[in-house]
């Protein structure tokens, strides 16, 4: 089911909503932001200690 996600038709949906949505000055400070944010995640992922749920 995610697999039909990543085909690239409803990527490119996305991406053209995205683009109206937002207007296009506006989405490489969007996808600059995700990325910082994507790489803090994994950080204080990484520090974290594992919680393991049972």
């Amino acid at each position: 089911m995610i697999e039909g996600i990543f085909q690239p038709m409803p990527l490119i949906i996305i991406l053209a909503i995205a683009l109206t949505f937002f207007g296009p000055g506006k989405l490489p400070e969007l996808g600059s932001s995700l990325g910082k944010a994507i790489k803090e995640f994994n950080i204080l992922g990484k520090k974290s200690p594992s919680v393991r749920l049972a």
